[in-house]
Order: structure tokens, then sequence, then C-alpha cells
């Protein structure tokens, strides 16, 4: 699910005439990095994309799988049952990016480089992340830690906090997928908005 209709993606492109004139350090999209991880949370209802999670006793989960920008802007969602591997969100979260104009140039869809953890480490996906055109650094299972990755992924970290704050999406209620999915693509266009709003004031 893209973030972009009522995302941060379709929202920065909607108030592009405004936007111009705000200070694009804090306003614009960050395509330098870009980072993905994948959240579980509580599916009380059950119903569809849910699933017995494997770390929570068996319960019922959801998985929320998001993708955000350097300074934590969410870029794209999706929703699965909670025991899907997350590497196999990976390339449809990069896909489902919105192209989101800039101060010059074309639109851009892709970050330069995405940053994961250990859980995305295949070469199988690394190899289809290069064919979009974007450089994997995800780091390797086996190896120790310190390589410095965890301190770039906060951003992600960041934003799954932000989006649980709502209390609709730190846990599911709905039984239908496509409402849940609904709420999660709304939590993402308020985030997006809100740093819109304080980048105004910031500028004015």
């Amino acid at each position: 699910m893209c973030c972009a209709r009522g995302s941060p993606g379709n929202i920065c492109r909607r108030n592009s005439a405004s936007a111009n004139t705000l200070n694009f350090s804090h306003a614009a999209v960050d395509f330098s990095h870009a980072a993905v991880d994948g959240s579980r949370i509580r599916a009380l209802k059950g119903g569809a994309k849910t699933g017995r999670s494997p770390a929570d006793r068996g319960r019922t989960v959801s998985k929320h799988h998001l993708i955000t920008d350097t300074t934590a802007i969410p870029l794209a969602a999706t929703l699965t049952r909670g025991n899907r591997n997350d590497v196999t969100q990976l390339i449809p979260l990069l896909q489902a990016v919105p192209p989101v104009r800039g101060k010059r140039g074309r639109p851009r869809r892709r970050p330069d480089v995405v940053l994961a953890d250990r859980g995305y480490d295949h070469d199988k996906y690394r190899r289809l992340v290069w064919v979009l055109g974007v450089k994997p650094l995800i780091a390797r299972r086996g190896t120790e830690h310190g390589s410095g990755l965890g301190i770039q992924r906060w951003a992600v970290q960041r934003a799954f906090a932000h989006l649980h704050w709502f209390r609709r999406l730190r846990i599911r209620w709905e039984i239908r997928d496509d409402i849940h999915e609904a709420f999660l693509a709304l939590g993402c266009a308020l985030i997006c908005w809100r740093r819109l709003m304080r980048s105004r004031g910031s500028a004015e």
C-alpha cells in the first residue's frame, strides 16, 4: 500500500506551492537514504492478513511494514499477517514509493540507498534491489554488531513510534484488512502533514 494517496508523498505533492516557500532542509523528502522494517501489532478480532506470532505465545497478530526517508517521513507502508517474513516486503515497499517533487529536476521515486537489519539478509533480494537502481546496505547474519547501520536506521523506528501513537494502529480492531490499511495510510498522512506544518511555522 502506497502511503501516497493519503500519504507523505501525495501530501508533499499537493502542497508543492506552499512547500517551495519552506526551508527544504526540513520539509523536503531526503532520498539519500531510506530505511525499512516491520513491526507486529495485536489483532484482537482476527480477520484477513493476521497470523499466529512466533514470538508472542502464538497470539493473533498483523504486521506493519514501513519504508521511511532519512528524516523518518513515511514513504510507503504495507500490511501482512504477523508471521510473514520482513524481507518479502522489501521490493513491494520500494516499488510503492510515489514520485515526490523536489527543488529541481524530475520527481524522484527511489532512494540512493536502502538500510535494513539482518532479517533482510538474502542475496536474492539484494540483487532485486540493485535492479531497481538502489544500493542495499543490509546487515549480514553471523557478523558482529557495531557496524553503525543500527544508528542510521533510527528513522524507521521513530516513524513506527509516531505511527503507533495512534490508538487505532497500536492494536488492530478491524476484521477487514482494507479498513485497517486505510487507517495505516491516514496515519502516515498525518505524520507528514504535521512535519510540513512544523516546517512552515519555523520558516515564518
